[in-house]
Formats: structure tokens, C-alpha cells, sequence
């Protein structure tokens, strides 16, 4: 086993956040394009995401910065999604 942090792949954090309804379609995001993990474009499902690092990404037409606080271990209720992230607030 690999040493290091802890790490989920990025689509089913995805999920467990509740950004869409099913894993393959936060798969399909990613794919699309959009994401960025750390400030790098991230095309692929399977990146790795890790406890504070950060995501911004296009969500109804708005850009969302998200700092990862917990990986989570499965998709539950809105408010416990709530808790994997904080919004960070864009500079202006």
C-alpha cells in the first residue's frame, strides 16, 4: 500500500458531495472538463483529491471554490455533504 494522505478519487468525492446524482455523471463533468484541483485542469475521474486541497469549477453558471475539509465514506443527507467542503470566497 501506497503511504501518504489519505485520497479519494476525485468523481466519487464528487458524489459523496452530491455535485450530481450518480458517480458516472460526475465522471462525465470531469471529463468535460472544467475542473481544476490545486489551480491544474483536471480532466481525468480517477484524480486523486486529498483534505484541503481546492476545487473551482462552473456550477449554474457561477464559478464555486470549494476547500476539501473531509473525504467522506459515503453519499449521505445534504447536510452531511455540507460538511466535506467550505466555500472559498472569490477575491474581488
Amino acid at each position: 500500500m501506497e503511504g501518504g494522505a489519505p485520497f479519494l478519487r476525485l468523481d466519487a468525492w464528487l458524489w459523496h458531495a452530491r455535485l450530481a446524482r450518480s458517480k458516472a455523471e460526475c465522471g462525465a463533468l470531469i471529463e468535460a472538463g472544467g475542473f481544476r484541483l490545486n489551480r491544474q485542469p483536471v480532466t481525468k475521474a480517477h484524480a486523486r483529491i486529498r483534505v484541503g486541497d481546492v476545487l473551482t469549477f462552473v456550477r449554474h453558471g457561477e464559478v464555486c471554490v470549494w476547500r476539501v475539509l473531509a473525504l467522506g465514506v459515503r453519499r449521505g443527507p445534504p447536510a452531511e455533504a455540507r460538511m466535506l467542503y467550505e466555500e472559498v470566497p472569490l477575491a474581488e
